[in-house]
């Protein structure tokens, strides 16, 4: 599934929680408004997997989402210089790795969660991707090439 590129992508729970993610099937990743992260966003395609982190709340990562389209405008933000994706969920975190634990791990050390904290999408070394894993005592599904099936015209997850 993977194509070998790895992400972290945030989302408050009270926004757009993993759950939610699971129940839809499939999103747009919208309201990127950092030149930066949208850079990220745009380097993005589709069969790479993102860490999905609860940001604020919960302050953990919990779960997987595979990028599922081709970087293009976000319709949030229509005759602006934005990019969007589509994901789609993977697999939920056995148990949710917390921010606290993260820190207190030194592998992660230079983990961009940590270094690039303001950041909404970052690139993830994959040892950092695959400790993760470990850590929340999950495994990629073997069935994880095939795609969420398509539902119609995805709704922009909902941004503050």
């Amino acid at each position: 599934m993977a194509t070998g590129r790895y992400w972290l992508i945030k989302s408050e729970p009270s926004v757009y929680a993993y759950a939610q993610l699971e129940a839809d099937g499939r999103t747009q990743w919208t309201g990127v408004r950092n030149f930066e992260a949208r850079n990220n966003l745009r380097a993005m395609t589709p069969g790479d997997l993102c860490l999905y982190y609860h940001s604020n709340e919960d302050k953990a990562v919990v779960g997987v989402a595979c990028v599922l389209t081709k970087p293009g405008p976000d319709p949030t933000a229509p005759g602006e210089d934005w990019a969007c994706v589509e994901v789609g969920p993977v697999v939920a975190f056995t148990a949710p790795v917390t921010l606290a634990t993260i820190k207190a791990t030194p592998a992660f050390k230079d983990f961009p969660l940590l270094t690039r904290s303001r950041l909404s999408v970052t690139p993830t070394p994959e040892e950092h991707f695959q400790l993760l894993l470990e850590m929340s005592r999950t495994k990629l599904p073997k069935a994880a090439a095939s795609k969420p099936k398509p539902k119609p015209k995805p709704k922009p997850r909902a941004r503050p």
